[in-house]
């Protein structure tokens, strides 16, 4: 709180409204009192310029390209941690110790099964099914089979759904994947640890034994981490709305993943691995940087800047490293795919035209491009976006619970509709 007050004059009167400072980025004009004051509603589409909440979990500077999980640089958290201590990070709010650290991964690690007749809801879904139109199912679902963690008014029922849903989404991701492609399921195993555990559920088949490569493991538990929050996205926001109601936690994380869905949030990384397939060989990378420049052509290159970061990606910076190392260690002589993508990578970075208007490679190009080299198809990328994303949600859920301030969400609108008309019957009209 500062004792800088904003004016706003209306006609010939003049209200005034408090102005709040967090312990760091831009301050904010509280307009709660705003329309008993003045009769009037701010208008703010996208809520871009509006803050929904008070949070202590995630912070991002765009301009200075700055992502902090609990005030840790997220290329620190990146380079010396991972993902389960990340994970025990945005929950409780400070890095664990070794003994906090071993319990909490032995918790994790012994929820990771998922009751046995959710099988069948798999069953029930064609084939063809979208692994993402499967997970916003099985998540809703899971109130159905752990409705002994649905008290949102019990502190200890928030705690075992978090835990719950840490562990057990990563194993219904799996299974979303197995039965996508038409193989039997996988069951987690105890002596994996959760990066190893997820792809060995993936890509392990009954036939032959299965190792996973530490240095693979490495990359996706570093794909778990880079994604595991981003203040409050459209997703986050959905479950933070949804959860105003007082709905279960699964449901609301159910919601979130529904949000991600879309193309211009967590599909963005699907999005960029089609295009690079669309443009096919490197020789042709020239004629699409060409239809990237040209403003009346619709091509657009999906991967390259951000909404948020205006300068670089953090995230970004970080995953090249690993994208390098993923891509020396699987090879790309013989996929055109991952061979276009560096090509195009190489021309951005050095390109005037890119490096001028700031447009770099982004998270979502770097992963797609690793998922890919480790053999996920590109309908699973916004599945595993969600396995990681799970931890941000249930963390900025219980933060939102917790809040003696929470209310309904309940945004207003600037109405531009008919005005109050009279019925007329269907024999006049």
């Amino acid at each position: 709180m500062t004792d800088k007050v904003a004016k706003l004059v209306i006609g010939d009167q003049t209200h005034e409204f408090p102005i709040l400072s967090g312990s760091v980025g831009p301050e904010v004009m509280d307009i709660r009192s705003l329309y008993a004051k003045t009769g009037l509603f701010t208008y703010d589409p996208g809520f871009t310029s509006t803050a929904a909440c008070d949070s202590a979990i995630t912070y991002i500077d765009g301009d200075k390209g700055e992502l902090l999980y609990r005030g840790y640089p997220i290329e620190q958290l990146a380079e010396k941690s991972n993902y389960l201590e990340v994970c025990y990070l945005l929950l409780y709010g400070e890095l664990p110790t070794k003994t906090q650290f071993r319990e909490f991964e032995k918790l994790v690690t012994n929820h990771t099964m998922v009751h046995e007749q959710m099988h069948y809801f798999y069953r029930g879904f064609r084939r063809d099914a979208h692994p993402m139109a499967i997970m916003t199912g099985v998540v809703g679902a899971m109130a159905a089979f752990y409705h002994d963690s649905t008290d949102i008014n019990d502190p200890r029922q928030r705690e075992i759904a978090s835990i719950r849903m840490i562990a057990k989404i990563p194993t219904l991701a799996a299974m979303a994947y197995k039965y996508s492609v038409g193989q039997p399921f996988v069951y987690p195993r105890n002596d994996l640890d959760y990066a190893s555990n997820f792809l060995h559920m993936c890509f392990s088949v009954p036939a032959e034994e299965y190792k996973v490569d530490p240095r693979i493991a490495r990359a996706m538990d570093l794909i778990f981490t880079l994604h595991a929050d981003h203040e409050q996205n459209a997703s986050t926001s959905t479950v933070r709305l949804s959860g105003s109601s007082d709905a279960n936690p699964f449901a609301c994380i159910a919601a979130g993943v529904a949000c991600l869905w879309g193309p211009a949030h967590g599909g963005a990384n699907e999005a960029c691995l089609n295009m690079l397939r669309e443009i096919g060989t490197v020789d042709r990378i020239p004629e699409f940087i060409e239809r990237a420049k040209d403003k009346n052509d619709p091509f657009r290159l999906m991967g390259f800047g951000h909404r948020v970061y205006k300068n670089f990606d953090p995230r970004a910076k970080v995953m090249q490293a690993t994208a390098k190392e993923v891509l020396a260690i699987l090879g790309v002589e013989n996929n055109p795919t991952l061979q276009v993508a560096q090509e195009l990578e190489r021309i951005a970075l050095e390109d005037q035209y890119f490096i001028d208007r700031k447009l770099y490679p982004n998270v979502d190009f770097y992963s797609g491009v690793i998922l890919d080299a480790i053999g996920f198809p590109t309908s699973m990328f916004t599945v595993l976006f969600a396995v990681a994303r799970t931890v941000g949600w249930i963390s900025q859920w219980k933060e939102m619970i917790g809040d003696p301030q929470k209310k309904i969400g309940r945004p207003r609108q600037l109405y531009n509709g008919a005005t109050a008309r009279d019925y007329q019957p269907i024999a006049s009209r």
